[in-house]
């Protein structure tokens, strides 16, 4: 016997004849001899008409408030699907985030769990109740409702199995699996059976958008085996686990883009101690996240300083910029959002060499400049123009033997 954790997304809730889904596949997993506990997602959608309806409200919605808004969304679900599992006579029970004492810090909106007390969970489990537990949501010490961010339920749900010691967290979701790029813009593009937590990290952070990187992180903490699959098949999907596991080492494992980007640069900034720091810490202050940097010297102790941010948050990132410049000296500020990020990523790096020549020769070759570039062990990333995204994932993903039947 063994103690499942299962998570079910939006699409897969998306109405009652999909919850009634759900509960044949848990009921399965139950009959089976399992332990079986199961977070869901809001239905799909409902989060963002929550979201209109609060704006509708107040044009600057209590953040408070809204968290107990958008916890509704999961609530709803959880229950619908307990009251289905016991009408078949399967014993079930909902908890929200709270009952499951969940617990987070203050952040209302993007609150951090800190914290799971599985007393009232386990005892359910002692008593053969499939445990139903909305996803997305917990609470402060105080007792406030929080949720957790977008993703949040991949989250919800890694944090519980982890919790719980539980022997894997099958994310059920509208693909099938992790595939070597996204199949919507590469036809070639193949179904992993297994790939790395650090492997999956940076797909997660580089425009992957199958698993919430906060939820694989956790995985890769407390070590819990992942099983990503569709709710609508019987396949098996794709097992994100410890790369010492027995998996596949290949040299790159996944190609993946990003269009969420834009890039600033400052001209003839002043080479000298501090400067950078002028420039970062109001971008820090102000909520951006940076990216990518890179720097070139000129001649005269100038240098010209360049980096990426999220496209939303262009237009905040250059006026802040335009003010630092005029404080520390530089000549000029501009930037462009029509760029992209393209990444080759694989554990298998770490050994071998020539992906870096054979990452940029091959851009070279359908003539695709390379903007900017960033290596760790296991990835490296280009910015180009936009426009070239899709031929850059195709054409790389063909060069490194990635391509269904190659």
């Amino acid at each position: 016997m063994s103690l499942i954790v299962q998570k079910y997304g939006g699409t897969s809730v998306a109405d009652i004849e999909h919850i009634r889904n759900v509960a044949s596949r848990v009921t399965k997993t139950y009959d089976q001899g399992n332990d079986v506990v199961v977070i869901l997602s809001a239905m799909a959608g409902i989060t963002d008409r929550l979201i209109g309806m609060a704006r509708e409200a107040s044009e600057n919605p209590d953040k408070r408030e809204l968290d107990v808004l958008l916890a509704t969304g999961e609530q709803t679900t959880s229950a619908l699907l307990a009251m289905i599992l016991n009408s078949m006579d399967y014993p079930a029970q909902s908890l929200m985030g709270h009952q499951a004492e969940v617990v987070t810090d203050h952040c209302f909106g993007n609150a951090r769990i800190v914290d799971i007390r599985t007393d009232r969970i386990k005892e359910l489990l002692r008593q053969r109740h499939v445990v139903v537990i909305a996803g997305f949501q917990g609470c402060d010490p105080r007792g406030n409702i929080t949720t957790l961010g977008r993703g949040g339920s991949d989250t919800s749900a890694v944090a519980i199995a982890s919790a719980l010691e539980a022997d894997v967290c099958e994310i059920f979701t509208d693909v099938d699996g992790i595939y070597t790029a996204d199949p919507n813009i590469c036809e070639k593009a193949r179904k992993l059976k297994a790939i790395s937590y650090d492997e999956m990290l940076n797909m997660a952070s580089l425009g992957a958008k199958v698993l919430q990187i906060r939820s694989v992180g956790f995985a890769k903490k407390y070590n819990i085996p992942v099983h990503v699959r569709s709710s609508f098949t019987e396949e098996e999907g794709t097992m994100v686990v410890n790369e010492d596991s027995g998996m596949e080492r290949l040299v790159v494992s996944g190609v993946t883009h990003d269009q969420n980007q834009a890039r600033i640069t400052l001209k003839k900034v002043p080479d000298q101690p501090g400067v950078a720091a002028k420039i970062f810490t109001p971008i820090a202050e102000a909520g951006i996240v940076v990216d990518m940097i890179i720097q070139n010297t000129r001649a005269g102790g100038q240098t010209d300083l360049t980096f990426t941010v999220p496209r939303a948050s262009y237009k905040t990132a250059i006026e802040i910029e335009k003010k630092v410049a005029a404080e520390i000296g530089a000549e000029d500020v501009f930037g462009d959002e029509q760029i992209a990020k393209v990444s080759v990523i694989g554990v298998g790096m770490k050994d071998h060499s020539g992906v870096a020549s054979t990452m940029f020769s091959t851009l070279a070759a359908e003539n695709i400049n390379i903007i900017l570039i960033s290596t760790s062990e296991i990835r490296i990333s280009c910015i180009i123009e936009e426009k070239y995204t899709e031929l850059a994932v195709r054409v790389l993903h063909s060069a490194f033997g990635l391509d269904a039947g190659s």
